[in-house]
């Protein structure tokens, strides 16, 4: 029993070595705010409130703290079994990114400790089983279909016990892992959604219902619906880095910027303090891109350049959690930093960060494509095209090789406008703006680079058809509000076309947005200059 518990400790020793000292190190505190969970469990009474604590902070994705807490519980009581469950959904990031062969074999490790220990209860041998059809034969089952396994058996679990709280939120999460991204009726997100909501309104205080309710209705059809539990998330749960930056999701897809940047200014310092690099990183990610929508440029610009020390420092100390969301936030703020302004042979310019996810390089490429279309450097263009598509086919996962194909055609549609093929340009940019509208952005990302149709509509003001373009901006405003690159491009062609009543609705909009501005965009200069000669 002493050698299973000290392999326990070593399990968390690596994730410890995962992350600088600096980081995750403070362990949860009984006076932290994390929100309240109930999961009695059959271990000794002594360690019901950690286990408790445990599983509040597995709901929040705080899952270095939950391996910790979930450890501690172990070492008071070796025979709690359902803890080392606890250990092993800590290594399980169920809608972020499939957990590597490193995370795997630490689940599995600890679900085999989970089978053998103790004496369980049935209903905690329910929960067991139902994490192991996810961890047992990972290494001849595909993820997706072992996270289909453990929706299933959670289905079970949830069925069986249903007056268990926790048996509800983790089965709204299990069927949020397994949703299809091309299902527009959003079923499983709604049948989440329903569940998390009737915990939410009985315990308005568990961090799981607050959080599956904003993650199932992180969609632009849906987010309305996630406002109640975005605006109390962040106030119950203030201790948790995560909880402070999950509003955002709701907020980004809303176009509330303003609220964006407060949310993610708290959970990048809070990351910084107590949290770990890729989900600071993540949070930089979305406050680059809010800020850029207000043409706050230089409070943009600082952000950028701590991101890129950030990873610069990751670098020098090796620093690598198996997870891409480090990689692919500095690639996004790289790419939205340039694409944003308009700054195309900046664009062009972007040095490549290469890296094991091919979905996380492709972003700076499809940056580097357009920009260098869009500033006469056809031949850079045309080989950066083609670098997508090699990323494309080197990736496994359907929903992320479909991502970066989408890329690729609307990259492609600007080669063709450099060499003057320009039907050819708009077949291309149209079908990567219909794909896109088959999909829908993953959560790890707070929205395109560039939306496929705000993107076809600049390709069809180039082509002097602005009545059409105007029609794509809009459309692609409906899909993602309140964007400044869009409303820019509405007005513009609202004027090209002749329409100055509708030029002069959106200059006004597009003033309003950014009268925050720290920057002297083109697009604001003409804006104030149309509705000054509109007076």
């Amino acid at each position: 029993m002493k050698k299973f518990a000290g392999a326990l400790v070593a399990i968390v020793a690596v994730l410890a070595l995962t992350v600088p000292t600096t980081w995750s190190q403070q362990g949860i505190d009984p006076s932290d705010r994390i929100g309240k969970v109930s999961f009695p469990v059959s271990c000794k009474p002594a360690v019901q409130k950690a286990f408790d604590q445990a599983v509040a902070v597995l709901h929040s994705f705080w899952y270095l703290e939950s391996a910790k807490a979930f450890t501690a519980v172990t070492q008071a009581d070796p025979d709690c079994a359902i803890a080392y469950w606890g250990i092993a959904m800590s290594q399980w990031y169920q809608i972020w990114s499939p957990p590597g062969p490193a995370a795997l074999k630490r689940g599995v490790e600890a679900m085999e400790k989970a089978k053998t220990v103790g004496n369980p209860t049935p209903r905690e041998r329910d929960y067991i089983a139902a994490a192991d059809a996810f961890f047992k034969d990972s290494d001849r089952l595909d993820h997706r279909t072992r996270a289909a396994a453990y929706e299933k058996a959670m289905e079970l679990v949830f069925t069986r016990y249903p007056q268990d709280r926790e048996a509800q939120a983790f089965y709204a999460l299990a069927l949020q892992a397994t949703a299809d991204p091309h299902d527009r009726t959003y079923a499983k997100q709604k049948r989440s959604a329903e569940i998390a909501e009737k915990i939410f309104a009985v315990q308005p205080d568990h961090p799981g219902a607050a959080h599956y309710i904003i993650h199932a209705y992180d969609y632009p059809a849906l987010a309305q619906r996630g406002l109640p539990a975005a605006g109390r998330y962040a106030k119950f749960a203030p201790s948790v880095p995560h909880a402070l930056h999950m509003p955002s999701h709701t907020y980004v897809l809303l176009g509330m910027w303003s609220e964006t940047i407060q949310g993610n200014i708290a959970a990048a310092a809070a990351e910084k303090a107590r949290g770990n690099p890729d989900d600071r990183m993540h949070a930089l990610d979305y406050l680059v891109y809010a800020y850029l929508q207000q043409a706050q440029d230089g409070d943009a610009k600082r952000v950028v350049d701590e991101a890129r020390g950030l990873v610069s420092d990751l670098a020098a100390k090796q620093y690598d959690s198996g997870r891409p969301t480090a990689h692919f936030a500095m690639a996004a703020i790289e790419a939205r930093w340039t694409m944003e302004r308009g700054r195309w042979a900046e664009a062009a310019a972007i040095e490549p960060r290469p890296n094991r996810f091919p979905h996380t390089e492709s972003m700076i490429y499809f940056a580097r494509a357009i920009g260098a279309a869009r500033s006469g450097q056809a031949p850079q263009a045309r080989a950066d095209v083609e670098k997508l598509a090699t990323l494309r086919d080197a990736l496994k996962d359907p929903y992320w090789a479909e991502q970066v194909e989408i890329q690729r055609r609307a990259a492609a549609a600007w080669v063709a406008r450099a060499e003057g093929q320009n039907e050819a340009a708009l077949g291309l940019a149209r079908s990567a703006a219909e794909t896109e509208d088959a999909t829908e952005k993953h959560n790890i990302s707070p929205g395109p680079i560039a939306t496929a149709r705000e993107l076809l509509g600049d390709l069809l003001i180039e082509l002097g058809q602005p009545g059409p373009a105007v029609r794509e901006y809009e459309a692609s405003l409906e899909r993602a509000p309140n964007r400044f690159k869009t409303i820019a491009g509405v007005a513009r062609a609202a004027e090209l076309s002749g329409d100055r009543a509708k030029a002069r609705v959106f200059y006004t909009r597009l003033v309003a947005l950014a009268k925050s501005a720290d920057s002297d965009r083109p697009e604001l200069k003409q804006a104030k200059s149309f509705l000054a000669a509109a007076k």
